[in-house]
């Protein structure tokens, strides 16, 4: 059984933008069939320093695919590419 692609989003608590990007990444996974794990920047040193300012960052295996907004037709277009 193939295992499901994994999407990651740097986040923080208090950022709507981050918040925008969880709730709309919800229903585009259970279209796609990926999973999403989101983590916190603020929790982790190297994360903050690599992307504090360009939260929201959705990433699949360190591959930015976009950042401050979701990008729904470059995220379809991937991971047809990939999957």
């Amino acid at each position: 059984m193939k295992q499901a692609t994994r999407l990651t989003l740097i986040s923080r608590h208090y950022c709507h933008l981050c918040q925008d990007m969880e709730v709309a990444l919800g229903p585009l996974a259970k279209e796609l069939g990926f999973a999403l794990e989101v983590l916190d920047v603020d929790a982790d040193a190297a994360l903050e320093k690599r992307y504090d300012e360009l939260v929201p960052v959705l990433l699949h295996e360190g591959r930015e695919l976009c950042h401050y907004f979701l990008d729904v037709g470059k995220v379809r277009d991937y991971l047809s590419k990939i999957g």
